[in-house]
């Protein structure tokens, strides 16, 4: 890991997170120029840097050149919107810690990010999005299925009528808005399962034109 910090921060952090190799910088602008050929597991940012700097100043650029990378933003001059302002949106940093630094909790911080954040958030990332995939074909498959049943019984009982179907009659039986009954009587003649007769062209243009008149 990188820590961005005053000198006088760099011991307090190395003494709290001794297992850990740590990285130093005192200037955001420094390590930027480092960070794409030596890229850290996770960013310690003080908000004060030397040379009048500020951590929050380059936080996009650290999250640009390493979106994946957890950073732990360090200040006690942050207020409280400027601490949800970095912890908000796409390029944010991940925790917020305030100073005094608490050193356990400086390292609890570290070990959720290893755990929480970087490749872990990544895979959790692609995990959920698969799942969510998984949930999207499975409602089409099941709209498709439901509107071949649908179309089924809709065949099956215009078979025992001489009448022309009634639109309204059909959409408050199977629950449905009469456009999508028309789309199922167009789909059945379309594919062969219904004589045009039945439902002539001219008729389904206008009962749809009526039924988005009325929708």
């Amino acid at each position: 890991m990188i820590c961005l910090a005053p000198y006088l921060q760099h011991e307090i952090y190395e003494e709290a997170l001794g297992g850990y190799r740590l990285a130093r910088a005192t200037t955001a602008s420094e390590a930027l120029k480092t960070l794409a050929g030596n890229r850290p597991n996770l960013i310690i940012l003080d908000h004060i840097l030397a040379k009048g700097e500020l951590g929050l100043d380059y936080l996009a650029e650290f999250k640009e050149l390493l979106p994946h990378v957890p950073i732990i933003i360090v200040s006690g001059a942050l207020e409280v919107h400027q601490q949800m302002h970095a912890l908000q949106g796409p390029r944010r940093a991940h925790y917020c810690i305030t100073k005094p630094v608490d050193l356990n909790e400086l390292r609890r911080t570290v070990e959720t990010a290893f755990a929480e954040c970087g490749e872990a958030e990544v895979v959790r990332q692609f995990e959920a999005l698969e799942r969510s995939r998984r949930v999207d074909v499975q409602e089409l498959l099941s709209r498709s299925t439901d509107r071949l049943s649908r179309q089924t019984q809709i065949r099956q009982m215009l078979a025992t009528i001489d009448q022309r179907p009634n639109i309204s009659a059909l959409a408050r039986q199977f629950k449905v808005a009469r456009r999508t009954i028309i789309r199922d009587l167009q789909e059945l003649i379309r594919r062969g399962e219904m004589d045009p007769e039945v439902y002539p062209r001219w008729q389904s243009d206008d009962d749809e034109a009526d039924a988005d008149a009325k929708e």
